[in-house]
Order: structure tokens, then C-alpha cells, then sequence
């Protein structure tokens, strides 16, 4: 279960997961996405950064947030059947990164809510080992794009077009990843302060395409020092937000209409992920994320990547809508096997970590036989 940086409500997937060998079998069943109650979502938006929130605030917000991820986990068992194990991201509030490196983490949705409705077991905190071991945290979903892309011959990628970008580059048994800059944070930032659409996003892409990109304020957004850092390095909203859209309007001294600055948002993503997969040298780019359903995206990216094969995630196996989701509950099957879910190359971490913290069920905490060795390989189904 996871809500990511867009912030909009809780993905879940449900995955029944069996050892055959070295390949990791996982059958994808239930699956779905609750939108935040509108209040609430509001009150989200609200006490993000750079906006001053109170401790008070944040845990009123701890508390509904893992209310909503409760009621959503219990929907969930209804429809796809008891689970052994709940991984919850949780709700993503700051991530705190200096100087290039993370330094901290905050995901709130207190898990406690979801035990004691569900009485399933929970695995929660799940970024902050790897934080501590030297990484970012993130992308963490890498460590599933480094088990479904290794058979690739001449390497593959796997972006995730979510609130921020983020690639994993796999080559055999070398992996990289990172965040690569917003994809629909600063978009659906825009969309929403603008009223332009009640669901908070550029839906089909049809703002964009009815805009024009603005030359001038698309030079001042890629002069942004983030795209010039080395990898690994992470991002989120406490850098790239509605008021990081004004101070750039100012310093290209524009005012531009809803559509061409949507557009102009829409094409920085294109450009921001094209020059990075360009200089991966990949053969292949596996997409997935919110993002990925938007046609203005997808066909810059192609055009921008003409000797690149940019298909969807769901030919993996994993519905690009609930990749995510789906790789939470594989982090889980590893940690409940004391297995690590990280590969510190998507991190940065100074070696693989196995990650979360356990809030028991409404019985006796009980983990399955630790396993030796990881999966080599992961193959998905539904």
C-alpha cells in the first residue's frame, strides 16, 4: 500500500508470492486505488512544505491518513482474501535531503490503525534503514526493476512517472537509480491552484495539448542545479512545488496562460527524462506511474527517443498503475524472509539493508524461516 508524492490516495495490490528455484513467482490479484476523502486531501496539501504546519496538525493528519490506509487495507481482504503480511508506505511528508544527501525521512498513516482493523501484522517505515546505511531511501522500487529487467540484453530502464521521475538502469547484475526531477508534481501543482480540474491533473493530457510551450520559462525550469547532480541523488516536493513554478515565472519575467503553462510543465518532464535515458543507453524503457496514461508524455517521449523501445510496465506483468504497490509487497515477502530490499546501487547505500518495522497482528508475531539467498529473477502474473 502506498500513496506516493502526487498525494491523491492509496494504491494496493494484493501479491500471493512463491520461491520456485531462484525465480520469485508472483501472482497479481486484487488490486485498486482509494482516492483521499476531498477534506482530507485538502488538509494534506495544505501543511506540506514549504507551508508551516504545527506537530498538532501532523498528528491529526497521522492519524486519519492511517485511518484511510486502514479502510482501504480492510477492502482490500475482502475482495482479494486474508494476507499474511501489510506493507504500508504510508503517506510521504518531507524528505529531507542537504548537500546532496538524504539525511531523513517522514512518512506518516500510523500502522497501528491497520493492525488492529485488519489483526494482519504490518511493515511500515520502510525508507529509513537505507537513510541510515548512507542512501536516499528511494527509489525503492528499484529493487523490483533489478529482478523483472536483468534478462535484458544490452540493458533496459524502468521510469516511474509518478509526483517525481525516478529511473532504474539494469545491465545484467549492475543496477543503478534515482530520482530524476518532477514529472507530474509541478503539473498537477498548477492544474489544482488553478482550478483547471477538479481531480487535481491534467486528465488525457488535454490541457497541455491545448497549450503552447513557453521557450523562455522552459530555459529558466531546466536551469534548475538538481539535473546536474551525480547520481544516486533523491528530490520530492520540498524542492519542486507550486511556489518553485511562481519564482520561475518571475525569473523569465512571464505571465502564461493556464494551458501553455501546463504544456511548458509537460515538455520539461519529456526533456528532463529523455536527456537522462539518452544517456543511459539503454535499448529499452519500461514505464509506469500516473504519467504514463498521459499521451502528451508518452508521444514526447518517443519522439525524443526514436532508437528506444518506450513500452508500458503492464508487459512485465506489473499494471503501471499499481507497479508501485506492487513492489512494496515484494520489499515485505523480503524482509518477512530476511532478505534486503535494497541494492545499494538504486540508493546509494553503503550496502543492501533488509527494511521496515513490524507492528503486530492480533496474534503472536510469527515470520517465516529466513532464506540464504535472494531471487534472481522475478516473474509476474495476474
Amino acid at each position: 500500500m502506498i500513496s506516493g508524492t502526487s498525494h491523491d490516495g492509496i494504491d494496493v495490490a494484493v501479491v500471493d508470492f512463491e520461491r520456485d528455484g531462484s525465480v520469485l513467482r508472483g501472482r497479481v490479484g486484487h488490486t485498486a486505488s482509494t482516492p483521499y476523502p476531498g477534506g482530507l486531501r485538502a488538509r494534506l496539501i495544505a501543511a506540506l512544505p514549504p507551508a508551516p504546519t504545527t506537530l498538532a496538525e501532523v498528528c491529526v493528519l497521522d492519524t486519519l491518513i492511517g485511518q484511510s490506509f486502514a479502510a482501504a487495507a480492510a477492502e482490500a481482504i475482502a475482495r482479494g482474501g486474508p494476507v499474511d503480511l501489510i506493507v504500508s508506505h504510508g503517506q510521504t511528508v518531507f524528505h529531507w535531503v542537504e548537500g546532496a544527501h538524504a539525511l531523513g525521512t517522514l512518512q506518516i498513516g500510523q500502522p497501528a490503525w491497520i493492525a488492529e482493523r485488519t489483526g494482519t501484522p504490518v511493515l511500515s517505515d520502510v525508507r529509513i534503514r537505507d537513510i541510515t546505511a548512507g542512501g536516499h531511501g528511494a527509489p525503492l522500487v528499484s529493487v523490483l526493476d533489478g529482478l523483472l529487467l536483468g534478462a535484458y540484453e544490452g540493458g533496459a530502464a524502468a521510469l516511474n512517472l509518478g509526483g517525481i521521475a525516478n529511473m532504474t538502469v539494469v545491465r545484467g547484475d549492475s543496477l543503478y537509480a534515482y530520482d530524476l526531477g518532477p514529472a507530474n508534481a509541478l503539473i498537477d501543482a498548477v492544474v489544482t491552484s488553478r482550478g483547471l480540474n477538479p481531480r487535481g491533473f491534467d486528465e488525457d493530457g488535454r490541457i497541455a495539448a491545448a497549450g503552447q510551450v513557453d521557450e523562455r520559462l522552459l530555459e529558466v525550469l531546466l536551469d534548475e542545479p538538481y539535473y546536474g547532480l551525480a547520481a544516486p541523488k533523491s528530490t520530492g516536493k520540498e524542492l519542486f512545488h507550486l511556489g518553485y513554478v511562481t519564482a520561475a515565472l518571475a525569473r523569465a519575467g512571464r505571465e502564461v496562460g493556464d494551458a501553455d503553462l501546463v504544456a511548458t510543465l509537460t515538455e520539461l518532464t519529456v526533456r528532463t527524462v529523455a536527456r537522462d535515458v539518452l544517456a543511459a543507453g539503454i535499448g529499452t524503457l519500461v514505464v509506469s506511474g500516473g504519467g504514463c496514461r498521459n499521451p502528451v508524455i508518452m508521444a514526447g517521449l518517443r519522439a525524443a527517443l526514436p532508437g528506444v523501445r518506450v513500452v508500458p510496465s503492464d508487459d512485465l506483468g506489473a499494471p503501471a498503475d499499481d507497479k508501485e504497490a506492487i513492489a512494496f509487497a515484494l520489499i515485505g515477502w523480503l524482509s518477512a524472509h530476511g532478505l534486503p530490499g535494497t541494492v545499494p546501487g538504486g540508493t546509494g547505500a553503503a550496502g543492501a539493508r533488509v527494511l521496515g518495522t513490524l507492528t503486530p497482528g492480533a496474534g503472536p508475531l510469527v515470520l517465516p524461516e529466513p532464506l540464504a539467498e535472494p531471487p534472481r529473477s522475478l516473474v509476474l502474473s495476474r
